[in-house]
């Protein structure tokens, strides 16, 4: 594979920008060479940049690149992840802070990590600590993906809010969201899966001053049809990325097989 594949078709829809690839491999690369670009940019500008991080089965070929993409100055960059599970054991492997030790942080040791504590006594507290530290490392650059029902993040379609007052909520999580923890073989089963979460809010995740959203497979191209071709509505929170000024949509051949 070359360093920096080459899309195989390029669209822009209202604002948003979209790319597609041949294979997963392909655009997992792709995200990941165009995200070190704009670190490089904020760290050479800013001394620094503020990056937050989704975490899922998803983002494994573009964080497995982007781990690997030398000259990355690591020291200056300020890590958040984007949502968390309530009341899962500190061990258990499910936990996004863990995946996200393993599949970055732990291989590239980012200047600051900020972890979300999903066992935090008190989450609306644990909400107010995590909302101060976004307000005081505004984000440079937003690694998102989509879900099978069109979140972003953990907003789900009953709790999405474009205009949410909050940076960070506790959110019950939609049945459809929950099987997709199972889909994608997090857990065994729906009554494994916790139905509250510590998430970020739609307002948030939209402050980044770019977006890189990543979503390959086949489960995900009828939520991508939906992003593309739908109404911008809470029904599909991932449309929302089609109003913000700087984002991009990274997508492999079998997500996008619907889009027209």
């Amino acid at each position: 594979m070359s360093a920096n594949p080459q899309p195989k078709r390029e669209l822009v829809v209202d604002n948003l920008k979209v790319k597609v690839y041949s294979t997963r491999s392909e655009m997992g690369a792709a995200a990941a060479y165009a995200v070190a670009d704009a670190m490089r940019r904020f760290i050479n500008s800013k001394g620094s940049c503020a990056m937050v991080f989704a975490a899922a089965p998803s983002q494994n070929e573009f964080l497995e690149t982007l781990g690997s993409i030398p000259g990355l100055d690591w020291s200056k960059v300020i890590a958040f992840h984007m949502d968390e599970y309530i009341g899962l054991p500190e061990t258990a492997p499910q936990r996004f802070s863990t995946y996200l030790r393993e599949h970055i942080f732990d291989r590239v040791k980012p200047g600051t990590v900020y972890y979300i504590d999903g066992n935090a006594k008190d989450v609306e507290k644990e909400c107010e600590r995590y909302s101060e530290l976004l307000r005081k490392h505004p984000l440079d650059v937003g690694c998102l993906g989509i879900g099978e029902n069109g979140h972003i993040a953990f907003n789900d379609p009953p709790v999405a809010d474009f205009n949410d007052p909050k940076l960070m909520k506790v959110v019950e999580l939609e049945e459809r969201c929950r099987l997709q923890q199972v889909h994608d073989g997090c857990f065994a089963t729906l009554k494994d899966v916790p139905t509250k979460a510590l998430t970020l809010t739609v307002p948030a995740l939209m402050s980044a001053k770019e977006i890189y959203c990543i979503v390959p497979g086949p489960t995900k191209s009828i939520a991508v049809k939906r992003t593309l071709e739908g109404p911008i509505s809470t029904e599909c929170p991932a449309t929302i990325m089609r109003r913000h000024s700087n984002a991009t949509l990274f997508l492999d051949e079998v997500a996008a097989e619907l889009v027209r």
